[in-house]
């Protein structure tokens, strides 16, 4: 199975959600999925397994035995709304108390059992959620970047077995995915950083744009898009951004040199009208055909990059393009400086809105269906 090929049957099947997969090989026939920019995540090689560990804990841990969460209760369940044991730290892990958990569309493969046809098996009850900000409740051995009281971001990096999640109020994630959040950060901004903002950065990294160059954004409307859209324009690049009419001000405040209105004709056609010679790389965020990819935008010697749908290499070679698909790791070196940026008004995260975590199961039914508009916040 190849990676593209897993994706879009993940996002068939969970409505829009994207997860590629490094270790499967055979060819398979691609599905269609909504067309949704919907970021990528690559599987963590460490086991999520317990191990034993000197644990520093807080009193607050110590009393907590269960916790509200979002979770699915066995396989091929619904999520619910119900009472789970808190988890407990292990070696390299860090425990939260949730203020904020940012939903992405991956969210909805795990929902829906996805992952374990792929490799990935499950351990239920599976609480959903990957992106959280909140306060360090406790540690497990061998962490010390950050201590009890802190106030982090961080992200739940896919490994085995799938079961710890964000939509709780309380979190285990991989110390290697935890950073301190800045003070000026609020909690809510904070949740909406990293799958989307390591996706963003790790999907311009494969194109090495250069000041003066032009880079077409296809569907720059959505949360990953609104990243990459201002990581180019502060790289000196002119960003060709596609959206709809009423994204047209949004975007071109984020920094979009152009704005191109994707209901309003081939895409390729109307960058050639802009740019005649094409445009030096293209970065795909929109859809989940690779023949609908417009490459016909790019210049012969130009690059692709994409965590939606990119064409095979063999497909990018015959049309004189380089490239391929990403796969996000939001690891605490790439969070961190995003944070950074974003505590020092030099990066907008654009959240469209917040929710409770009553409504949490509503959030992943709008990401299902595409009508998320931006990122989407749970708070607790």
């Amino acid at each position: 199975m190849s990676r593209l090929t897993f994706a879009l049957l993940v996002a068939a099947a969970a409505g829009a959600a994207l997860f590629l997969n490094r270790r499967r090989a055979a060819a398979d026939s691609p599905s269609t999925a909504p067309a949704t920019p919907v970021p990528a995540e690559a599987p963590s090689t460490a086991s999520a397994t317990p191990v034993p560990a000197t644990v520093t804990p807080s009193p607050v841990t110590q009393k907590k035995q269960t916790m509200r969460a979002l979770n699915v209760p066995a396989a091929g369940e619904q999520p619910q709304l119900s009472d789970v044991p808190t988890p407990v730290p292990t070696e390299g892990t860090v425990l939260i108390r949730v203020k904020a958990a940012g939903l992405n569309p991956i969210d909805n493969a795990v929902a829906a059992g996805m992952l374990a046809h792929w490799g990935l098996p499950y351990q239920y009850p599976t609480v959903i959620g990957r992106d959280a900000a909140g306060v360090v409740e406790a540690v497990g051995e061998g962490v010390d970047h950050v201590k009890v009281g802190d106030e982090v971001l961080g992200h739940v990096l896919l490994a085995p077995p799938i079961s710890a999640g964000t939509l709780a109020e309380y979190a285990l994630l991989p110390a290697a995915a935890v950073t301190k959040k800045p003070a000026g950060l609020d909690f809510t901004t904070a949740a909406a950083l990293p799958l989307a903002g390591a996706s963003a950065v790790q999907v311009i990294d494969a194109i090495h744009p250069q000041p003066g160059q032009t880079v077409l954004v296809n569907g720059a409307s959505g949360g990953v898009g609104s990243f990459v859209v201002q990581l180019l324009a502060a790289r000196g690049v002119k960003v060709v951004a596609t959206g709809k009419a009423r994204d047209t001000a949004r975007l071109k405040d984020l920094g979009a040199t152009q704005v191109v209105d994707h209901t309003a004709g081939p895409v390729a056609d109307q960058v050639r009208a802009l740019y005649p010679d094409g445009v030096d790389a293209l970065i795909n965020l929109h859809g989940m055909d690779p023949s609908a990819v417009p490459l016909g935008a790019v210049r012969q010697g130009g690059k692709v990059s994409g965590v939606a749908a990119v064409p095979d290499e063999a497909t990018l070679s015959a049309a004189g393009l380089t490239g391929g698909s990403v796969m996000a790791m939001p690891v605490r070196e790439v969070l961190a400086p995003l944070a950074e940026q974003a505590a020092a008004g030099k990066l907008q995260v654009v959240v469209s809105d917040v929710l409770p975590l009553e409504r949490a199961a509503e959030g992943l039914g709008r990401l299902a269906t595409g009508g998320a508009g931006g990122k989407l916040v749970v708070t607790l």
